[in-house]
């Protein structure tokens, strides 16, 4: 299939009817979104949970940002 321009498309689709041109804005639509599979896939912040405990372990919290906040005053 020879390719053609985007001016040219848009000149033949506006040349169909209403009808056609919602069937193939539908049409267009659904090869679109069968191309988003090559995409990579989305994650979610979820997936970090747990990620690094064992740099904590053994350290209590409220002496950590005790010392944290000491540290601010010099």
């Amino acid at each position: 299939m020879a390719a053609i321009s985007y001016e040219s498309a848009l000149s033949m689709a506006q040349s169909l009817s209403r009808e056609e041109q919602l069937r193939l804005i539908e049409e267009l639509k659904s090869r679109a979104s069968k191309d988003d599979s090559s995409e990579e896939p989305r994650h979610s912040i979820m997936e970090l949970r747990g990620l690094g405990k064992e740099i904590w372990q053994g350290i209590d919290a409220q002496e950590y940002v005790n010392n944290e906040r000491a540290s601010w005053n010099g």
